[in-house]
């Protein structure tokens, strides 16, 4: 309680500061530290926006968590406190059952299939407009890498995770997943993984490459297996009401300011990557490729069911279905 009322003191500073200067003041809010490829991206807009409406925006972008998590920041932009903010899809299941559609097991072929359908308006729009009745309006999206387990024991069939404790994010696709596995799903932060991995409290881990030498994951894991199990998305989103409130020309503006931020983070995303495969090889990680087919073959039941239950997935997975015939 207390940190949601210092973030909402300092939420009702920036407002205060938009009355007394004569440009609003564009608050953007993400957990990503500066050198990540989202705020390269966030950089852009910023400068994208600040070149062609200098005089009536001013962008200012707060990294590394320091307005809150992500659900803290999410709560702030509802209430008006923030205008933009930089989460993770996972975050903003919690509002609309759409977002699940990312963590379902095997959705996407390939990473190369998944920018294909965020390139499509018609998939985009489901997504963008699912949270607008909860004051959330999708404006944008970020590559977040392919999923692959790593561990300290070499994985290369699904048996090899079965009693395993696989550290997974807080939605109930994940969990679901795992237990696809006969494994144990274990919800920890990602800022956690390092210890509770060395410590042995999970065995297994899931995340792009990246995380292996920015996180040091790659320390106390041998093996990285690429099943490629999940792909999943960043967004970047806005309130309703600030859409609203701009002219025709300046909507424009800020619609090819979102894209353009999109372009530049996930062109320093696919850079990043290469450069942390590079170094994962030279800290001694040994990478495994192997049959996804037969994980995928596991997962198929747990995928379906899920499709199933939410008809709010149907549409989306109609579309990802038609970019893959």
């Amino acid at each position: 309680m207390i940190m949601i009322v210092a973030l909402i003191a300092v939420g009702c500073s920036i407002r205060a500061n938009t009355e007394v200067e004569s440009k609003k003041i564009v608050s953007v809010a993400t957990v990503q530290p500066v050198h990540h490829p989202i705020n390269q991206g966030l950089s852009a807009f910023e400068a994208y926006i600040e070149k062609h409406l200098s005089d009536k925006f001013e962008v200012r972008v707060y990294t590394d968590g320091v307005i809150g998590s992500n659900s803290e920041a999410l709560e702030l932009l509802q209430l008006g406190s923030l205008d933009m903010v930089a989460t993770s899809g996972s975050d903003l299941e919690a509002y609309a059952n759409e977002y699940k559609i990312f963590s379902l097991p095997y959705v996407f072929e390939d990473e190369e299939n998944f920018r294909e359908v965020m390139k499509k308006e018609e998939f985009n729009q489901l997504i963008y407009d699912s949270t607008v009745d909860k004051g959330i309006q999708g404006v944008g999206w970020f590559a977040n890498g392919v999923n692959n387990f790593y561990s300290k024991k070499k994985i290369e069939t699904p048996a090899d995770l079965r009693g395993l404790k696989i550290r997974v994010q807080p939605s109930e696709a994940n969990v679901r997943m795992v237990n696809g596995f006969n494994a144990a799903a274990t919800v920890l932060a990602y800022g956690e993984i390092y210890t509770a991995m060395q410590s042995n409290v999970i065995d297994v881990a899931s995340n792009p490459e990246m995380a292996l030498v920015d996180m040091k994951h790659g320390e106390v894991a041998n093996y990285y297996s690429r099943t490629e199990h999940q792909i999943f998305t960043d967004m970047f989103v806005t309130t309703p009401s600030f859409m609203e409130n701009l002219s025709g020309e300046e909507e424009e503006i800020f619609e090819e300011g979102f894209k353009l931020s999109t372009q530049v983070a996930n062109n320093a995303w696919d850079a990043r990557i290469e450069e942390a495969i590079i170094e994962a090889e030279d800290m001694g990680l040994e990478f495994v490729t192997p049959d996804k087919s037969l994980f995928e073959e596991v997962q198929a039941p747990v995928r379906e069911k899920m499709l199933q239950e939410y008809s709010e997935l149907q549409p989306l997975y109609e579309i990802i279905r038609e970019s893959q015939e």
